[in-house]
């Protein structure tokens, strides 16, 4: 894009809650159904039927307001927006309009090696439509399944200047919403949907120009594909000497671009009105200090305390804190073991490796922190190596046994004794005399060749530190 722009983005993120049953009715929340098997009278829309407000949803969306330093409204208002699709069955989606309930917060996040903070205009409560289903040959489904799904919309103010900062600002909404476990992020599953406000205007202008939407991104990747080619594509109409019409767009990611799908809505098309079936929702003072006193210390609250604690790096604390999860299970683990740094490189090698292979979560991981800590200790005192560490480590998760038991099961205690080791480098330097002989010549960095052979010959067994000691002495001596 040409240097003359710069784009100005804002983002509406919709947010499925992770609670058990939808936000009107007792109607539960699940993936991958049967196609309309989780629907009822509410759920339709049908005629006689009244919605109940989840009170737990009103929680998430609370905490979720306060962990952004929103304000929260004593009194806040359900209204219809009213559209007809044809998975919508009631014709209007009742959601939030002149009345939200979490007002102005903000957001920090890194970007680019900066800090940057992104006003959040709002959040509000509402519910989900159902999905179509488009069958091969013509014809579409409809599968009524998400009708009522509840979900929280997060409106960012028009912050952001660069597909880039967008994607980094998503990132880090994504990360706490999981953070705080009232979302699980999955953009796959469309637990998270993203819609982006773009426009374009000349550097060093303070006006801003006539902007377009994308609606309904659900990866990450395509709002900054989805970025890059409006940007591009304003550009080009400006230069063109054309005028910038205010649309609806689509991302085609199969054909990595937009598709324009209508002009765009005003709130007035969406003839807004008050809910009649639902009383203002009134959240007491008290009531919003108790959700915030639950609140868990932050992203990257514990991120600075990590280093300032522990001592670890940027890397490592960024690691460890990418997941609530995993920086819990680091902390129980480093209390009990003691040696921050090396339960550090433990879990991002070992534990964030074996999860990765096997796709599980920590929540689930067989090693418990006390567990791990038992490991640990047994390698910091020398009973075992650090390389049968890792073999105990993988036993332990087959097993299920603690450290102690697996070092016993499998004879693994560690080879200290000087009588022992001095007997096994001799087998190794005669196995292996052209190597001696030039370590002898000076070929010092051959120790490290004859210590790895050690380890092999004792199956990991020897003690490393002392066994290089000897092989000095033996050849350098």
């Amino acid at each position: 894009m040409s240097s003359r722009y710069e784009p100005v983005i804002g983002l509406e993120v919709h947010a499925q809650l992770l609670t058990k049953s939808k936000i009107y009715c007792g109607c539960p929340v699940a993936y991958g159904e049967e196609p309309n098997t989780l629907v009822c009278p509410v759920c339709l829309g049908l005629p006689g039927s009244l919605p109940v407000l989840n009170e737990r949803a009103v929680e998430m969306a609370v905490k979720t307001g306060l962990a952004m330093g929103c304000s929260i409204a004593p009194e806040s208002v359900f209204s219809r927006k009213n559209y007809f699709y044809p998975d919508a069955p009631r014709n209007y989606q009742i959601s939030m309009y002149d009345r939200p309930l979490c007002g102005e917060g903000r957001l920090e996040f890194e970007f680019e090696g900066e800090r940057r903070v992104v006003c959040i205009e709002r959040i509000h409560l509402e519910d989900d439509a159902g999905k179509l289903v488009h069958v091969e040959g013509g014809g579409s489904l409809v599968d009524f399944n998400r009708c009522g799904v509840p979900l929280i919309e997060i409106v960012s103010g028009p912050d952001m200047r660069s597909p880039g900062e967008a994607a980094a600002y998503l990132t880090m909404l994504r990360r706490l919403l999981r953070w705080l476990g009232v979302c699980d992020g999955n953009m796959e599953e469309g637990s998270l949907r993203c819609d982006v406000n773009i426009s374009i205007r000349p550097e060093g202008s303070t006006t801003l120009g006539t902007r377009t939407e994308i609606k309904n991104l659900n990866s990450i990747k395509a709002v900054e594909m989805g970025i890059r080619w409006e940007m591009e594509r304003q550009r080009r109409v400006l230069e063109g000497g054309g005028e910038i019409i205010q649309v609806t767009n689509l991302w085609d990611a199969a054909k990595k671009r937009l598709v324009t799908m209508r002009r765009k809505e005003y709130a007035h098309d969406y003839r807004y009105f008050p809910e009649p079936d639902l009383l203002p929702l009134t959240v007491e003072a008290g009531r919003v200090k108790v959700i915030g006193e639950k609140l868990p210390e932050l992203p990257l609250d514990r991120e600075k305390r990590f280093r300032d604690e522990y001592g670890l790096s940027a890397y490592d604390v960024a690691v460890l804190c990418a997941e609530r999860g995993v920086s819990d299970y680091f902390e129980e683990t480093a209390a009990l073991a003691g040696d921050a740094k090396t339960v550090s490189n433990w879990i991002m090698r070992e534990v964030l490796g074996e999860m990765k292979n096997t796709g599980g979560c920590i929540e689930e991981f067989p090693l418990t922190p006390p567990m791990l800590a038992g490991l640990l200790e047994l390698v910091a005192r020398g009973a075992i190596s650090g390389s049968a560490g890792t073999d105990v480590f993988r036993e332990m998760i087959r097993t299920g046994d603690d450290a102690g038991a697996v070092v016993e099961q499998l004879g693994l205690e560690q080879i200290s004794g000087e009588e022992d080791l001095a007997r096994i480098v001799d087998e190794t330097i005669a196995a292996h005399p052209e190597e001696a002989a030039r370590c002898r010549e000076g070929r010092t960095q051959l120790i490290g060749f004859f210590v790895g052979q050690v380890m092999k010959r004792s199956r990991g067994k020897a003690n490393p530190k002392l066994t290089g000691e000897i092989i000095r002495k033996k050849l350098e001596g």
